[in-house]
C-alpha cells in the first residue's frame, strides 16, 4: 500500500546577509538546524539577492552593508512579502533618532544631539562621541577630546550627507556594554561587549569584510534594573510603531553602567547579533528552540502555517 504524502506547506524561509558575509559571521550557524527540528527551512542570501523577494518570509540577520545603501535597502524591505522584523521598524530603528522618541517616553538613555546636514554643529564640554546617526557596526564612530576636531568629523559626516550624532563619552563604556537580547518580547539571555572605540585619534579595528568593528564578547547575568531598561525600551518602540514587544521577532537593547543608573545606548531591531555563541550548548539549544517558535508563530499570523493553504 502506497502511503499519501502529507498535505503540509512548506515556506520557503530566507535568512538575510549581505554579499560581504552572506551567512554573517558564524554567530547564527545554528538557526537553520533548530528550524529544521520545527519542519521549517531555511537558507541564507544576501538581501539584495533576487530571490528574496520570491520567499515567503525573509528574516533580516546579516544586513550589515544596508546603512551604504539605505533608500534602496529600504524600499526592498518594503517589496518582500513578509519580512522580520517589519518594514516600519526597520524605517524607525535604522536612524538613531530614534533615541529621541525613546527618551520622550522616558526610557533612561544616553544624551544624544543630532545635526543634519547643514546645520550648526555644537559640542558640548568634554569628551564626547562622534558618529552617523545612520550607521552599523561602529562605522565612522570617533572619540574626541578635542572640540575642534569632533566638529570637524561630525561636519564631514554631513557634508557626506548624513545625520551626525554627538554623545558624551561615558568612562562606564570602560567596562562594556551589556547586551540584552528578547525573543518575541520575552527576555531571553545577555552578554557583555568589551569597549569597541579606541582612544582619541584612533579608528576602531574593524573586520576583514569592513562591516563591523571586532568585538569582545562574555557572558552576562544582569541585574534586574538593567533588564527594567530593556523592557522600557522594548515598550517604548511597540507604542511608537502602534505593536505589541511580542510583535519583535528579536530585539537587542544595549545598555552601559549598573544597577544604580543603567543608560540606554542602543536599542537593536534590523540585524542585531545576539550573541548564541556565549551561551552553553544546552542553554543555546533551548534559546534557538525559541526563536524557532517565534517564527513558527510569525509564519502562522502571516497566514502562512502548514495548513493555511488548506480549505474547508
Amino acid at each position: 500500500m502506497k502511503l499519501a504524502r502529507p498535505d503540509v506547506r512548506h515556506p520557503r524561509i530566507v535568512f538575510a546577509g549581505c554579499k560581504a558575509l552572506v551567512e554573517g559571521d558564524g554567530d547564527d550557524a545554528g538557526l537553520a538546524g533548530a528550524l529544521r527540528a520545527r519542519g521549517l527551512h531555511a537558507r541564507w542570501l544576501a538581501w539584495d539577492d533576487p530571490d528574496t523577494e520570491r520567499a515567503d518570509l525573509v528574516i533580516l540577520r546579516a544586513t550589515w552593508d544596508y546603512t551604504d545603501r539605505l533608500d534602496e535597502f529600504l524600499a526592498w524591505t518594503r517589496r518582500v512579502p513578509n519580512l522580520l522584523n517589519g518594514p516600519d521598524v526597520v524605517a524607525w530603528n535604522s536612524d538613531k533618532r530614534y533615541l529621541d522618541d525613546l527618551a520622550t517616553a522616558g526610557v533612561p538613555t544616553v544624551p544624544s544631539l543630532f545635526f543634519a546636514p547643514g546645520a550648526a554643529v555644537r559640542v558640548p564640554d568634554g569628551e564626547v562621541v562622534v558618529k552617523p546617526a545612520v550607521g552599523a557596526g561602529s562605522v565612522g564612530a570617533r572619540r574626541f577630546t578635542d572640540p575642534e576636531a569632533a566638529g570637524r568629523h561630525a561636519a564631514a559626516l554631513q557634508a557626506s550627507g548624513r545625520t551626525a550624532l554627538v554623545q558624551p563619552y561615558d568612562p562606564r563604556i570602560e567596562a562594556g556594554e551589556t547586551a540584552l537580547v528578547f525573543l518575541a518580547g520575552q527576555q531571553s539571555h545577555a552578554f557583555t561587549k568589551g569597549p569597541l572605540l579606541p582612544p582619541p585619534g584612533s579608528a576602531p579595528a574593524m573586520d576583514e569584510s569592513g562591516t563591523y568593528a571586532e568585538e569582545s564578547l562574555r557572558p552576562a547575568e544582569p541585574d534586574f534594573e538593567l533588564w527594567a531598561v530593556g523592557h522600557a525600551a522594548l515598550t517604548a518602540a511597540a507604542d511608537r510603531l502602534g505593536r505589541a514587544p511580542s510583535d519583535f521577532l528579536y530585539a537587542r537593547v544595549d545598555v552601559i553602567g549598573e544597577r544604580d543608573d543603567p543608560r540606554l545606548l542602543e536599542l537593536e531591531l534590523v540585524e542585531p547579533s545576539l550573541g548564541w555563541r556565549q551561551l552553553s550548548d544546552e542553554d543555546r539549544a533551548l534559546r534557538q528552540r525559541e526563536f524557532a517558535l517565534a517564527v513558527e508563530s510569525a509564519l502562522d499570523g502571516f497566514g502562512l502555517g502548514p495548513l493555511s493553504h488548506r480549505r474547508p
